[in-house]
């Protein structure tokens, strides 16, 4: 069984909304996410593991790092 650390890595990721200026629109219609801010500074793109992937690759290639 997956841990639940594993599972929540492959189901969301959590990056400054200062990053996803211009981009959070766009995520949220190319893909089936959801984005919301969890605190002042910070936003959650939470999704199924194949759309996590799908916006971790879409993040990278518009220089925004998700690790």
């Amino acid at each position: 069984m997956p841990s639940p650390e594993r599972l929540r890595d492959s189901t969301q990721i959590v990056v400054p909304c200062e990053s996803l200026s211009g981009l959070r629109d766009t995520l949220e219609a190319d893909f089936d996410v959801t984005v919301f801010r969890i605190g002042e500074a910070t936003c959650r793109i939470v999704g199924s593991p194949v759309e996590i992937k799908a916006v971790g690759r879409f993040l990278a290639r518009h220089g925004v790092n998700v690790a």
